[in-house]
């Protein structure tokens, strides 16, 4: 169970569908619910994914049954574009909770089993589930080529106060589509701040849930993995630098293979400019 928040345009959808393929390696096998006026078509082109389209009231309850619909159809990951809606949308907790008569107070009493009850919905749903959130936004000025500019920036996810402890892993976009990991119960992701979303980092959560999804030797193993395939992918010295530059942590495990993979590609040059001379 993922949760990806982020503001608007910061690429929460097409992220949460890059990862589910990962996961299910079938777009067939994935869902969107989509309460975000028709924003999964937009992304069509990538595989015939199903799009369940909602449209108010986004209750709880209708979550729910929609939940329950995709694992009948045989769905593996749901993505829920996004449950920020069943939090502050027409028809959801906040709007229903405004139009119970009475003490404001006790009026949570009665809505808040029922988002309980949506809450565990996920939790026990035997499908893979991402949820998106919308993050509330504000703007932070940054310097970009000597110049200070705007940046929207995502604040705190529109939904209950403290949802993500809910979720086995949450990750926070920015307008750079790049994901900070605020939370992971996998260790996955552990000394590594930041992420670009991909159908690889699917597949590396795909290989935690299939290993039993606590054992954490099997996670480091799987880390270590990957990591040694990002050595092997780098192309130039100048490549295998910034990797090196940025995992301090993996030069002593790691010390020899990049030294191996610089001399490759000295070799790699070196045969290049050989044949240049002989032509």
């Amino acid at each position: 169970k993922m949760a990806i928040q982020g503001p608007s345009g910061s690429g929460k959808t097409y992220s949460a569908l890059l990862t589910a393929h990962g996961l299910t390696g079938d777009w067939k096998k994935i869902a969107v619910l989509d309460t975000e006026n028709g924003s999964a078509h937009l992304y069509s082109d990538l595989g015939e994914y199903l799009v369940l389209n909602m449209t108010p009231p986004y209750s709880p309850e209708e979550y729910m049954e929609a939940i329950k619909s995709a694992s009948e159809q045989g769905i593996e990951c749901l993505i829920i574009d996004s449950i920020s809606s069943e939090w502050s949308g027409q028809g959801g907790i906040l709007d229903i909770h405004s139009n119970i008569p009475g003490n404001s107070f006790a009026a949570w009493s009665k809505v808040t089993p029922r988002h309980n009850a949506f809450i565990q919905s996920i939790l026990q749903s035997n499908l893979h589930i991402i949820a998106t959130m919308r993050s509330k936004t504000d703007y932070v000025m940054n310097e970009k080529n000597g110049k200070h500019v705007p940046e929207k920036v995502g604040l705190k996810a529109v939904q209950r106060e403290d949802v993500e402890y809910e979720f086995t892993i949450v990750m926070e976009l920015s307008q750079r589509h790049i994901a900070t990991i605020s939370k992971d119960r996998t260790g996955l992701f552990k000394n590594k701040p930041e992420v670009s979303l991909s159908a690889e980092v699917g597949k590396l959560i795909a290989q935690w849930c299939n290993s039993g999804g606590g054992d954490d030797t099997d996670n480091v193993e799987i880390v270590q993995e990957n990591f040694t395939n990002r050595i092997n992918s780098c192309l130039s010295v100048a490549e295998l630098m910034e990797l090196y530059n940025n995992n301090s942590e993996q030069h002593v495990s790691h010390r020899d293979l990049f030294i191996k993979r610089k001399n490759q590609i000295n070799v790699k040059l070196n045969t290049y400019s050989n044949n240049e001379l002989h032509h």
